[in-house]
């Protein structure tokens, strides 16, 4: 089973037990989820008082009954993006006609609220997180502090042109030059909302830069080549920060033909596009987009990748669950080779104890397909893992940066030391 993650999201509401329900005060949080549907039906949705002239908001946090894989993975289907799971639960959220669409089909909703009621300022407390500026800065500072040893270069565009920003570490070669140094790679903020995933990168890109003259991080500055991507998704993560309000933006922000706006570049992706746990929905959370790497952040991505055969390792990093996951994801199957499966679960057991995580394969908690991890490993056979950053929801608050950061550089410096050959992991 998954590990089974707090469903606290805001850093106010710490008090609150085990999966309870976002935006529910503290002295409430002993209201049962029986109490919560007794006293409103599962097919009633939440009044929601609009300010005037504003469209109401069509998303929510929602919890559902689902007992098996099978079922997490219809769930994530129909559009629904999971962000919790009990044995007999998930909890996440999702557009209203999703959450009908599962009511239609049967599926027992205990609990929903519409996200537009838990709004919370981006603001002073949070200012510790990286925006898009300051993470150019911060990335900018790195490489002018450090010219022989770190570059800095756009590997593409968003949408709204913003530049998809790469910090390279590599002692004799620059930019966009090829190397025949193993490589390994760090990318942060696929979906929007998850700012922690932004941080990690900066993070591990900070230290290696403060300790470039330590012997155990000299050696690896001058024997790899290491490519850190904090933002993958700026367009999308600028638009959930841009009125000094959370959004809950997973999506970037394409403008799709109905309306609708974007598309979950994390389905997006080529191994098995189109398939199990990704929906073909514009309004869903998790819609995969109109066709196999159509985002100009997917795209970018693979090219870049396509175009560095010298990369080996890769960490996606995502928020929140606490943990380390490894293909498959796309499908209900181990790893075929025997000696790849065992180095990924090595690896994967290793990070999980330097972070306290909890080490396992992608699929576990259910199928979904178009992973960029999945398709790293499926095309180019880079041991490509998914870290689900911990912390209390996607806005955990500005100490878990400094909490998290730690484990994570850890781990960080074992895949990079690891990238010559992963599969020694295994012997």
């Amino acid at each position: 089973m998954p590990r089974i993650v707090l469903a606290l999201l805001f850093a106010a509401c710490a008090a609150l037990p085990a999966f309870a329900e976002p935006g529910i005060r503290s002295d409430e949080s002993n209201q049962s989820l029986g109490q919560l549907k007794k006293e409103a039906k599962a097919d009633e949705l939440p009044k929601v008082d609009a300010p005037a002239g504003a469209a109401v908001e069509q998303r929510y946090w929602v919890i559902i009954k689902a007992a098996s894989r099978e079922q997490r993975t219809a769930i994530a289907g129909a559009g629904m993006a999971i962000e919790e799971i009990r044995p007999d639960r998930v909890a996440g959220t999702a557009h209203i006609k999703t959450i009908q669409a599962l009511q239609a089909a049967g599926y027992e909703v205990l609990f929903q609220q519409n996200l537009i009621q838990w709004a919370k300022d981006f603001p002073a407390q949070d200012k510790a997180y990286h925006d898009y500026a300051r993470m150019k800065s911060a990335l900018d500072a790195i490489a002018k502090a450090n010219p022989k040893l770190a570059s800095l270069f756009s590997i593409g565009k968003g949408w709204q042109g913003r530049e998809i920003w790469a910090l390279r570490f590599n002692t004799t070669e620059s930019g966009t030059r090829s190397s025949k140094k193993p490589g390994a790679l760090f990318v942060g903020n696929h979906h929007a909302r998850e700012h922690l995933s932004v941080e990690m990168p900066i993070k591990i890109a900070q230290h290696l830069a403060a300790k470039k003259d330590d012997p155990a991080v000299k050696k690896l500055l001058e024997t790899r080549d290491i490519y850190i991507v904090p933002m993958l998704n700026p367009d999308g993560a600028e638009y959930d920060i841009s009125t000094g309000q959370y959004k809950w933006q997973r999506k970037n922000m394409r403008a799709n033909p109905d309306g609708e706006i974007g598309v979950d570049l994390n389905r997006n992706c080529g191994f098995l596009w189109g398939g199990e746990g990704a929906s073909g929905s514009t309004y869903s959370d998790t819609y995969r987009g109109p066709s196999v790497f159509s985002e100009p952040e997917t795209s970018a991505l693979k090219t870049f990748v396509d175009s560095r055969p010298n990369i080996t390792t890769f960490n996606s990093f995502h928020s929140y669950g606490g943990l380390i996951m490894y293909p498959w994801g796309g499908k209900d199957a181990l790893v075929e080779d025997a000696v790849d499966r065992k180095a990924f679960q090595v690896m994967a057991g290793a990070m999980a104890k330097m972070t306290g995580f909890q080490a396992q394969q992608s699929s576990d908690m259910y199928v979904a397909t178009g992973d960029c991890t999945d398709w790293a490993y499926d095309a180019h056979r880079i041991f490509a893992f998914t870290t689900e950053l911990g912390g209390r929801g996607f806005y955990p608050g500005a100490a878990e940066i400094e909490k998290q950061g730690p484990g994570q550089v850890q781990a960080a410096l074992y895949m990079i030391e690891l990238s010559d050959d992963p599969r020694r992991a295994a012997r």
